[in-house]
């Protein structure tokens, strides 16, 4: 209700002192003087005189019918009032001992609405109908006060009202006519106790609405939302990074980058990711207005579609690499490609490499490793193209990663020297753990690094400090992960293999690379040393043919090339590095192939031991 129409309502009950009233302290008033508590300060109530005589008729009934609504309320009242002060008197006789705290307890129960409505209606039974002017007064008043109308919330309610007449029987239908009282209005005023649960109820039905509504467009919203989300998906992929609390899809290279997609634990649990695997997924097309991409940084996956080329419920059946059995290398990796290419058919000579190898070629600077390397590559994508090749470049040139990136045919992922330690780490540990994911595959790998003593400076310096300084200035906990990575190297027994070459560097004058080259010459199973004197002659390849070697590399060598081998190892082994080279350079460069040099061997040796009969 307004506060207009709250003063009238005041008025017809006969209050004064009102007008200066804001709305609140008004509806306390009327409350007040409906359940006939105390009246405010400065509020009076007027007691209406009786009719005057030209208005009564000669009936007496009628007379006591014909009165005002503040008399007819003091009547519904006065009666609950009588018997809550008799028996407050009863309980203060009963109980003397309890009026000495009268605030902490109240004399009288106050009276609740439904018992006044009783006495009110049999007030009006007593009376009969009350009069023409009466009725017409209360009716007027009634349609001025529009107790609903300024509550949106209710119009459906309003409507539902006006349309109920017609479903309810005509027996229970209120007769237009009928006299409206007082008591009724003021039945519409919020009670004090009830506030809050009124409002409280509002707002349920206001919630319900709202759940309604959402739930009654919920079927259409979906039905035109499903081709958007499916217009939205962009598809991604790149290689897993597994961190500490979550990972990250890197999807511009093995480094972090601006596009990477936000993976969460849940997510890596749920599809069963490792680092290092490759997916598909799909995730939300950003939008320039959504808030979500100014508050995070990467784009959430979605869903997931392939991991390593299967689907997902194949990769959850796959092995563990650490759980695989590791052998000797027993297939060979050949080198030889062209007559003039030396350096593989020196390879396969003096330092064979099979698959699943761990092979170190420890090299001077300006020897001609990263040139060797090359080989290498070349070699293994020309003889063996089945086989996955990666060369892994840490802390290099940017020329040499250019150039490595055009004459090898295979993945080249490169962490240039101007860029800090921890990128080096970041890259070398991704990589061989997405070459652990090929090899649970059942895939043979080759890993190229150049280079595993430039990789343990990274991590001395990336790595937090253990308190433990070997010579040379090198912690002892970061010569571990290098060595975790040059270990993963194995042939496996029931297929797949990983194979990595890395170069070493000695000579240097640092005796932080002595220290790294001496914790790395007992793990590895093959070595290739390159000679600095050789190389400073210009005499490539330089390679130390007596200082080379491979073990068990009967394993991987023909039985009939074998002795051979044995009987060159023998002859050559009492020379100088120079003079070997010189032995045997110039008649592989006069063959065109390593057998046609064993059988010129051969038969060098035959036509001597003949002479010699």
């Amino acid at each position: 209700m307004k506060l207009p129409e709250l003063k009238e309502l005041a008025k017809q009950l006969g209050l004064r002192g009102v007008s200066t009233m804001r709305k609140g302290e008004l509806v306390a008033t009327l409350h007040a003087a409906r359940t006939g508590g105390e009246a405010p300060a400065g509020v009076t109530v007027r007691r209406r005189p009786a009719e005057k005589a030209a208005k009564k008729a000669p009936d007496k009934a009628a007379d006591k019918t014909v009165e005002s609504p503040a008399l007819l309320l003091d009547e519904i009242t006065e009666k609950p009032r009588r018997a809550a002060r008799a028996a407050a008197k009863t309980a203060s006789a009963a109980e003397p001992e309890t009026q000495a705290e009268p605030k902490e307890q109240p004399a009288a129960k106050p009276v609740s609405n439904m018992e006044m409505e009783v006495t009110a209606r049999r007030v009006r039974k007593r009376r009969g109908a009350s009069a023409a002017g009466d009725d017409r007064r209360a009716d007027d008043l009634l349609d001025s006060l529009d107790l609903r109308g300024d509550r949106p919330a209710r119009r459906g309610r309003r409507q539902d009202a006006e349309a109920a007449p017609s479903r309810r029987p005509a027996s229970k239908e209120k007769p237009q006519d009928e006299a409206i009282e007082l008591d009724e209005i003021l039945d519409t005023l919020p009670v004090a106790h009830n506030d809050r649960e009124n409002r409280r109820g509002r707002g349920n039905d206001r919630g319900n609405g709202r759940a309604r509504r959402s739930r009654g467009h919920e079927g259409n919203d979906q039905e035109s939302r499903q081709p958007q989300q499916r217009d939205d998906a962009v598809m991604v992929a790149g290689v897993v990074d597994v961190l500490d609390s979550y990972a990250f899809i890197r999807t511009s290279g093995y480094l972090p980058g601006p596009n990477d997609v936000y993976v969460s634990m849940g997510q890596v649990k749920k599809y069963g990711l490792r680092k290092g695997d490759a997916v598909k997924g799909t995730i939300r097309a950003p939008h320039d207005n959504d808030r979500r991409n100014q508050r995070q940084k990467f784009v959430p996956l979605q869903s997931i579609d392939e991991i390593n080329g299967m689907s997902v419920e194949e990769a959850m059946g796959r092995p563990h690499f650490s759980k695989l059995t590791p052998l000797y290398p027993n297939e060979r990796l050949r080198q030889e490609t062209t007559p003039n290419r030396l350096t593989g058919r020196l390879i396969d000579i003096v330092a064979p490499i099979g698959k699943g190898q761990r092979g170190l070629i420890v090299s001077p600077p300006k020897a001609g490793k990263t040139i060797t390397l090359q080989n290498i590559a070349n070699a293994i994508a020309t003889n063996n193209p089945e086989v996955h090749l990666m060369v892994v470049l840490v802390d290099e040139r940017p020329e040499e990663v250019t150039d490595m990136e055009r004459t090898v045919q295979g993945e080249v992922i490169s962490s240039t020297f101007d860029r800090p330690a921890s990128d080096h780490t970041m890259v070398a540990e991704l990589a061989i753990e997405r070459a652990k994911r090929l090899v649970e595959l059942g895939q043979d790998v080759v890993v190229l690094l150049d280079s595993m003593t430039r990789l343990a400076r990274a991590y001395n310096i990336a790595a937090p400090a253990s308190g433990r300084i070997l010579s040379g200035g090198v912690d002892a906990q970061a010569l571990y992960p290098p060595k975790k990575f040059f270990g993963a190297a194995r042939n496996i027994e029931n297929g797949g293999s990983l194979t990595i070459i890395s170069s070493a560097l000695v000579e240097t004058g640092s005796k932080m690379d002595e220290v790294i080259f001496e914790e790395f010459k007992g793990t590895g199973n093959m070595e290739l040393r390159l000679s600095r004197e050789l190389a400073d002659k210009r005499m490539f390849p330089a390679v130390d043919i007596n200082a080379s070697g491979t073990r068990r590399e009967e394993l991987i060598t023909d039985s009939h090339e074998l002795p051979l081998i044995y009987r060159l190892r023998r002859l050559l082994g009492g020379l100088e590095p120079e003079q070997a080279y010189q032995t045997i350079v110039p008649r592989l460069k006069k063959t065109a192939s390593n057998h046609d040099f064993f059988a010129s061997l051969v038969q060098q040796n035959g036509g001597g031991s003949s002479s010699a009969q």
